[in-house]
């Protein structure tokens, strides 16, 4: 990967570190589907008046707003408002990464390398080392509803690989059509009528600035340069990032919530840097007659670029 490339995915994962931390305050104030709502709903409008639609078929726009919006945030808030640790959600959150790697390889035909292989299992190890350290904090069904949510953003992860040298930028802002109406629906449904029209009627200052950092950072900046990056590079070597939110998002959680990370856990984020290192650093690519290629985008996508 591109020296800048690789900057930008570290830039990602640190603003989707944070974004857990607003998420944490803007669910004090409002009911979770209904933030995710509001959240996508400020997503796509006034950009998709702006923005040119992606070119690609509508199956994918949906696909990528279902399962990499819609279905990832509306558990991960959910799971969030029932009890799971902002420190610890964004680690859970990392098992995307499996299910990311493993549907791109049975779907889409794309090997890991070994050493990519490698940087994987450290990753996994680091994550069960953090998760025996956060465990007993953590209730069991919140736990679930965030690894459910892994699976979802893999299958949008998978999808999104289908948008090569598309605008990432376009297909945040047109996918985020897909979620607000759906989310409004299942939050009256769960929470009532009554209770969606009372918090959206009277949103706080703490539920707008979450929902700022959430709209403008996290989802137009962080997700357009992360659609970039999964068109231009294989998802093995993109998705080995998304281990350093952990980290961001604990030590987050620790100076904004006094979640202090115990001696294990800080073992397992370094034990999850290391493996990030080892699956993108020095990467090399294997051409078809054996030998060492220099890493480089897929043939025919042209070099990545988020607007802004």
């Amino acid at each position: 990967m591109k020296p800048r490339h690789a900057a930008l995915a570290v830039l990602v994962a640190v603003l989707w570190g944070l974004n857990f931390i607003a998420i944490e305050l803007g669910l004090r104030d409002i009911p979770p589907l209904a933030f995710v709502a509001l959240r996508f709903a400020l997503v796509a409008f006034p950009a998709v008046f702006f923005v040119k639609k992606p070119d690609l078929p509508w199956r994918v726009i949906v696909g990528v707003g279902v399962f990499m919006s819609a279905g990832q945030f509306g558990l991960v808030y959910l799971a969030m408002h029932l009890g799971m640790p902002a420190g610890l959600a964004p680690l859970v959150l990392q098992s995307q990464m499996l299910f990311t790697i493993l549907l791109a390889a049975a779907v889409l035909r794309e090997r890991p390398t070994a050493a990519q292989l490698a940087g994987v299992g450290a990753g996994v190890v680091g994550l069960g080392l953090v998760a025996a350290g956060r465990g007993a904090v953590a209730p069991l069904g919140p736990m679930l509803l965030v690894v459910l949510a892994g699976l979802s953003w893999g299958i949008g992860n998978t999808i999104s690989r289908a948008a090569k040298g598309t605008s990432g930028l376009g297909l945040v802002v047109w996918s985020a059509l897909v979620v607000p109406v759906p989310m409004l629906a299942l939050s009256a449904l769960v929470d009532g009528p009554a209770a969606l029209l009372g918090a959206l009627g009277h949103l706080t200052l703490p539920v707008w600035l979450s929902t700022l950092f959430t709209v403008v950072l996290a989802s137009l900046v962080g997700y357009s340069a992360w659609n970039t990056l999964l068109g231009t590079y294989s998802a093995a070597a993109v998705v080995p990032y998304t281990l350093l939110v952990p980290p961001v998002g604990m030590v987050g959680a620790w100076l904004a919530f006094g979640e202090v990370p115990e001696p294990l856990e800080l073992v397992g984020g370094a034990v999850l840097l290391a493996g990030v290192a080892t699956a993108v650093l020095r990467r090399r690519t294997t051409g078809p007659s054996g030998g060492r290629l220099p890493d480089a985008a897929p043939s025919g996508a042209p070099e990545a670029t988020v607007r802004s």
